[in-house]
């Protein structure tokens, strides 16, 4: 089993800047891919971003490219999301997965991904 357990999350204005963690405890770090997700209220969650074990390669949605980055520490067990330039669409909460499995295929789907946290809640005002 793998715990996740996601953090940082809160009210941020638009056009500014927040960090989300993801901290992984359960299994070795270093052999899960990790992504990020997020769900808006009344709307399906929506792949965000997700990077590779080792950490070489980073997948991101369209709607984020060029303004989120993620990241990862293997020796600290935690992956980041950071997010700048932030806008009112990318409020919702904030979801951390993980999978042993190689990033191939439909990644971007939620199916694909085993392990879950809880969510970090991200609130952008205008």
């Amino acid at each position: 089993q793998v715990q996740l357990v996601e953090s940082g999350g809160g009210l941020v204005q638009v056009g500014g800047s927040l960090r989300l963690s993801c901290a992984a405890s359960g299994r070795t770090f270093s052999n899960l891919a990790m992504g990020w997700f997020r769900q808006a209220p009344g709307k399906e969650r929506e792949f965000v971003g997700s990077i590779t074990q080792g950490g070489a390669s980073t997948y991101y949605a369209d709607s984020v490219k060029g303004r989120f980055t993620i990241s990862r520490d293997n020796a600290k067990n935690t992956v980041y999301l950071q997010m700048n330039n932030l806008k009112p669409e990318d409020a919702g909460v904030y979801y951390c997965a993980a999978n042993q499995r190689v990033i191939s295929g439909r990644f971007h789907d939620t199916d694909w991904w085993y392990y879950w946290g809880q969510g970090t809640q991200v609130i952008v005002s205008s």
